[in-house]
């Protein structure tokens, strides 16, 4: 029984090892789920076909482990293959408790996804502690169906405790497991984008003034030259287009200044009160152009030093963002800033277009933008600027719904 126990377990370590040898970081994040279907269901498979044969007539296995977890990482069109293989092959095995596994499986299935919103909001302690109680309480139902078709005693109840200790110890081991590797991969990310964002800060600012001298040479050259009266209407015009595209180059290197150190001379020790009046009143006739409203509550004590001048750039591109996002039918920008926990909480929320999952997944990297006109510098400035004071960035959109940034400033 012990080895039978053991090779059980196996099987669900299996797809932990499998996806961190072969998969972590050889396919891209939208194949993840399909993997996860994949090793889930040949680990369920391999678990119900080396069961445990109890003497009244029942199996056990740890079938119902990847079921769970799945169920709780990733919903009802995750799970949906598991628990349509699980019954079909049970009911292959045959023998006592088909309708039980078929009945409890069900359960699962339509019940467990429910909290799978709340269940990956968690912290990783909590995901470990929650699965281990959807386990032990799942377990207990199902054991408990069963008491109505064996007696009841002594033998039975001990299995009932083996059962579900078993069944909690495994899912708090896989679960810790999984947490460690998402941990893992958070961090190597969060490392590689912040060596990313330090070599652009580095070139970024010597490249730029490089560039700016002879901007601005060929600028002054050109606004003489369009004074001559010996050249034609049509040769001024050329020269306007060059002159707008001059501007518009010396845009991007503006852009790519404000990815530089933060200067001494600019660091403040402020609780972003100045910074979010200033930047709502240089920002309110813009948005009043687009009759979008700014609403701002502000309830914060705790200070922090930053660059001014950046954070000040930073807000306005996130204001600015927002706008743009209602400028077709107007709307509401809504700015909150509070305190919780020695952490500083601004949040930026829009009821504009909105954007899907995947443009979420692709803001602040270089020239990646949702407007046509845009370079995504000005995303990728945000995520400089909050990098800097140590800060993170989390997004929540629903196209057609409107978009909102979290930033969270540690203290």
């Amino acid at each position: 029984m012990i080895e039978i126990l053991l090779l059980n377990f196996l099987f669900l370590l299996l797809p932990v090892l499998t996806f961190l040898i072969f998969f972590e970081d050889r396919l891209p994040t939208r194949h993840h789920k399909f993997i996860y279907i994949l090793l889930s269901t040949a680990s369920m498979f391999l678990c119900m076909a080396y069961p445990i044969k109890l003497e009244v007539g029942f199996i056990f296995d740890l079938r119902f482990v990847p079921f769970l977890i799945l169920a709780l990482y990733n919903g009802y069109k995750t799970v949906f293959p598991l628990y349509v293989v699980l019954n079909i092959y049970r009911f292959f095995i045959s023998g006592e408790g088909i309708i039980q596994s078929f009945l409890f499986s069900t359960v699962i299935f339509l019940v467990v996804p429910l909290f799978t919103k709340k269940y990956i909001q968690l912290n990783s302690r909590n995901k470990v502690l929650y699965a281990a109680a959807a386990a032990f309480f799942t377990m207990f139902l199902y054991l408990l169906t069963l008491s109505f078709q064996v007696p009841i005693n002594q033998e039975f109840w001990e299995l009932t405790l083996y059962a579900i200790i078993t069944y909690s110890i495994a899912i708090m081991i896989i679960t810790t497991l999984i947490e460690k590797i998402i941990a893992n991969m958070k961090a190597r990310e969060t490392f590689i984008y912040s060596e990313k964002l330090n070599i652009v800060s580095e070139l970024s600012a010597s490249v730029a003034h490089e560039i700016r001298n002879p901007l601005t040479v060929t600028n002054g050259f050109l606004q003489l030259l369009n004074t001559s009266k010996t050249i034609s209407m049509e040769e001024k015009k050329y020269i306007e287009y060059s002159l707008l595209e001059l501007e518009r180059a010396e845009k991007i290197v503006s852009d790519f200044l404000v990815f530089a150190k933060p200067q001494s001379n600019n660091m403040v020790y402020s609780n972003f009160k100045e910074e979010i009046e200033y930047v709502t009143n240089i920002m309110t006739p813009y948005a009043n152009m687009h009759q979008v409203a700014i609403q701002v509550n502000f309830n914060n004590s705790l200070y922090k030093t930053f660059d001014k001048n950046q954070i000040q750039q930073c807000l306005i591109n996130l204001y600015k963002n927002g706008i743009e996002a209602m400028k077709k039918d107007g709307g509401t920008l809504y700015i909150d800033v509070s305190e919780r926990k020695k952490k500083i909480f601004i949040q930026i929320g829009d009821t504009g277009t909105g954007m899907t999952s995947e443009e979420i997944a692709h803001l602040g990297k270089p020239y990646y933008s949702t407007k046509k006109e845009g370079t995504g510098l000005g995303m990728l400035m945000v995520y400089s600027t909050i990098s800097k004071v140590k800060g993170k960035i989390e997004v929540e959109s629903e196209v057609g719904q409107g978009t909102t940034f979290l930033i969270t400033i540690p203290v």
